[in-house]
């Protein structure tokens, strides 16, 4: 556990790896750090590794609900800021991990962005594919306004796991970890959809100084490649990636694919 005792919530974390380049890595929803433990393996002798559980994650202790999520994971993240780091989200995690690169672009080496679920940038960009999106969220949306949170984990898993494992074949704790912090979802939604902190109005994202890159998988939900190629056009220094083969969780299932990935991103962010 990291002394984060400033935080209104302290938070569990963990690092892995003990090489030179400090990284910070934020997970999805519904997951934990320990999503990143392929990755970091990979790279141990690389990079030293730390990332936290989100609150109602992991070994985190559940939300209080006070405030606004976004902003209090992304107070944690910042939290663990120490000099400068290479940040690396995913999903809801990379847009996290964004908005550490905008309100701090000083602390930030290089910025890589897994799936970024910043529906508010396919609003503006391509809105039929979040319509399309929503359509298909349909089910999870309406169990979660129901509070049926079981059900809800199941149908979010199902649309974003990539055809992994059945619910029934889960284990029984994986599924309740999942049912725990499912409740989250509807509270990110001013921030992924409309744009609540403000990161698309003019200027916002010219503060990112770092070179990024956003990666996506080549069989996830078209509304992903929309965010990834606007979210570049936005950005002073990004590239554009996809990982043939991979859907939304890549780096669970493609973890050498994103360390390729990431190791290319260090060669341009230089210790």
């Amino acid at each position: 556990m990291k002394d984060t005792a400033a935080l209104p919530q302290p938070v569990a974390s963990r690092r892995c790896g003990h090489g030179p380049r400090p990284v910070l890595a934020i997970h999805c929803t519904i997951a934990h750090a320990g999503a990143w433990r392929g990755v970091a393996r990979l790279m141990e002798e690389e990079t030293t590794l730390t990332a936290f559980d989100m609150l109602s994650h992991g070994r985190s202790p559940d939300w209080d609900e006070s405030g606004d999520f976004q902003d209090r994971i992304t107070e944690i993240g910042a939290d663990f800021l120490t000099g400068r780091m290479d940040v690396v989200g995913h999903s809801f995690g990379a847009t996290v991990a964004l908005r550490l690169a905008v309100a701090y672009p000083e602390r930030i080496r290089s910025l890589t962005l897994i799936e970024p679920v910043y529906f508010a940038v396919a609003r503006q960009d391509a809105p039929q594919l979040v319509a399309d999106h929503d359509a298909d969220a349909r089910d999870y949306i309406a169990a979660l306004a129901a509070r049926n949170d079981a059900l809800g984990a199941r149908l979010f898993n199902r649309m974003w796991s990539d055809g992994g494992p059945r619910w029934p074949d889960l284990p029984e704790s994986k599924r309740a970890a999942m049912i725990r912090g499912i409740h989250v979802i509807p509270f990110c939604n001013p921030a992924l959809y409309d744009d609540r902190p403000g990161m698309l109005k003019p200027g916002v994202l010219a503060r990112v100084t770092a070179p990024a890159v956003l990666l996506r998988g080549s069989r996830t939900h078209p509304v992903i490649a929309a965010i990834n190629e606007g979210l570049a056009r936005r950005l002073p220094d990004a590239r554009s990636h996809v990982i043939d083969g991979a859907g939304h969780m890549v780096p669970i299932t493609h973890p050498e694919a994103t360390a390729a990935h990431l190791r290319a991103l260090f060669a341009r962010a230089p210790l």
